[in-house]
């Protein structure tokens, strides 16, 4: 079926639809672009995208298909996907299903044959704005696009959060093994995999206090990833911030570092048009050396508002932004960037065996 994707700035881009298509159907939401070569399944399973519309740069997407087993959370949280060429042969030994079944399975609409790379350009210059695709007239695409209030000033974190808390085992055995609890702001299987290698992990609700959460005894405390504006996150910085008073161990990823930082007194702001790929520099201020990183966000922590309350441990060679940093006071520290690479290139891996040695001299302190 024939479509068209209408950006909030009247842009017009024609395409044909797929996946969970529908006459009536119109998908609107925040349009970014994300620049990896692979990891589409991923990226569209990846909480933190909730409220969005995903331009893959890449221009063949779908071409080795699909596998359950690379979902990284239980059902597609982005509004829509938008692609070049969907590749109609798929060629993967662990391929279960093409692009267009996944989308069509999981109710998500796409649209193919779009100029991505003229779209992109349009992103990079002007920054993310909102759109909406269908078969619909313009006219209404546009004022659905007007409509869309983006994802600055939501707390998208309600919308994807576990609604209880769960348990998953680790790996290792042993009486040493440390219990660490984990903050669900729309956490992604493959961090809990990566935690699951050394510790037990409870993964909690995003607004559970920090008073039950130190009522676990945990050894350490991770606070996850996840979709929106950090100041928007109700609870989730007071917890925080008892949490760290506590003294106990707290690694926090991507939305988890900007909640941090919000914590210590830090501020936040939003990027232009985000760092949506798995291929950004980061260098390590401590070793100098150079890491490739996955990364999906569109807010930022602001490097003067951070001045006496964290140290700056790794920014972002391509803007500079602010990628890592250690609590002056507090036993905590954090990356705006994702050292569990799902998908992406693992250089930033350490990370949690830093985490996990802070967790084993707790435990020997305590």
């Amino acid at each position: 079926m024939n479509g068209a994707l209408v950006l909030r700035d009247g842009s017009v881009f024609e395409g044909v639809l797929i996946g969970s298509v529908d006459e009536g159907k119109v998908c609107s939401g925040e349009v970014v672009f994300h620049t990896g070569l692979t990891g589409y399944q991923e990226v569209l399973t990846d909480p933190s995208y909730a409220g969005q519309i995903v331009t893959f740069t890449t221009p063949h997407i779908g071409n080795y298909g699909t596998t359950g087993d690379d979902d990284e959370s239980a059902r597609v949280f982005a509004r829509g996907v938008v692609v070049r060429d969907d590749a109609r042969i798929r060629s993967n030994w662990r391929s279960e299903t093409t692009l267009a079944e996944f989308l069509a399975q999981r109710s998500l609409m796409g649209i193919a044959g779009i100029d991505t790379r003229r779209l992109t350009r349009i992103l990079r210059d002007e920054g993310a704005m909102s759109g909406a695709f269908g078969a619909a007239d313009e006219s209404l695409l546009l004022a659905a696009a007007r409509d869309e209030v983006g994802t600055a000033g939501r707390n998208l974190v309600a919308e994807v959060t576990t609604g209880q808390p769960y348990d998953v085992a680790s790996r290792r055995s042993g009486a040493a093994v440390p219990n660490v609890v984990a903050y669900d702001f729309g956490i992604k299987r493959t961090i809990v995999r990566y935690l699951s290698e050394f510790a037990n992990v409870r993964v909690v609700p995003a607004d559970t206090p920090a008073e039950d959460v130190l009522a676990l005894r945990p050894d350490g405390v991770f606070l996850s990833n996840g979709p929106g504006d950090p100041e928007c996150v109700e609870g989730a910085v007071g917890n925080i911030r008892a949490l760290l008073h506590s003294g106990v161990p707290t690694f926090g990823i991507c939305l988890g570092h900007q909640l941090l930082s919000l914590a210590l007194g830090a501020r936040t702001y939003k990027l232009a048009f985000g760092h949506h790929g798995a291929n950004h520099p980061v260098r390590d201020l401590a070793t100098g050396r150079v890491e490739i990183t996955s990364q999906n966000h569109n807010f930022c922590v602001d490097e003067a508002s951070l001045s006496g309350l964290a140290e700056v441990t790794h920014v972002n060679l391509n803007d500079g932004t602010i990628e890592g940093i250690r609590a002056l006071r507090g036993n905590a520290f954090s990356v705006q960037h994702h050292p569990e690479a799902g998908p992406g290139p693992h250089d930033s891996r350490y990370l949690f065996d830093r985490f996990a040695a802070a967790m084993a001299a707790y435990k020997a302190g305590g």
